[in-house]
């Protein structure tokens, strides 16, 4: 009787440990610090050459109206998560705010937990959509071949909410190359 006991109390405390306390993750796609560099991104979305007329997140919030065409610039980043799981969309924030350093305290340096004030108004969503307007299913990671603080160029169309959001419905992303 004694030894079932411990052994049933033994496997408890294994579940306990395998388990853990905390809620269970929402994301099911590895952070792109984890994922291969090996990812192949679509050509059918990804711009060949630099759009020349790109305008930075911040400049566009303040004078875009909805429906206009637009070529937005910025960095990935904006919170923790800026992916959308399993589709291809993602936030940016303009080029001109700096990312936190981990050095400061922030571990997730592209969530610009130095600046969060300054968000709101430098945040755009960017929503990858095929030809009948809607959002691709496929992580956005994939897709392009990218990870949080990459610089992209996006051409689309501006979308606006009541409360002044940007949503930039994207036919075609420029990933500017990282300098090493």
């Amino acid at each position: 009787m004694k030894s079932s006991f411990w052994k049933s109390g033994v496997c408890v405390v294994a579940a306990a440990i395998l388990v853990g306390c905390g809620p269970s993750p929402v994301a099911t796609v590895p952070p792109a610090s984890e994922m291969s560099s090996t990812a192949t991104p679509s050509s059918d979305v990804l711009l060949k050459s630099q759009p020349a007329d790109a305008k930075p997140v911040g400049e566009l919030r303040a004078s875009v109206a909805d429906g206009a065409a637009v070529t937005i610039l910025g960095r990935i980043g904006g919170d923790t998560n800026p992916w959308v799981e399993g589709r291809a969309a993602f936030t940016i924030v303009d080029p001109k705010l700096e990312p936190c350093h981990p050095d400061e305290g922030c571990p997730t340096p592209w969530d610009y937990c130095c600046s969060t004030d300054q968000l709101p108004t430098h945040r755009a969503l960017i929503k990858i959509v095929d030809g009948a307007g809607d959002t691709i299913e496929q992580d956005a990671r994939k897709l392009l071949g990218v990870k949080e603080l990459q610089t992209v160029m996006v051409r689309g169309q501006a979308k606006r909410d009541t409360a002044g959001n940007l949503t930039v419905l994207a036919s075609g992303v420029y990933v500017v190359p990282e300098v090493k």
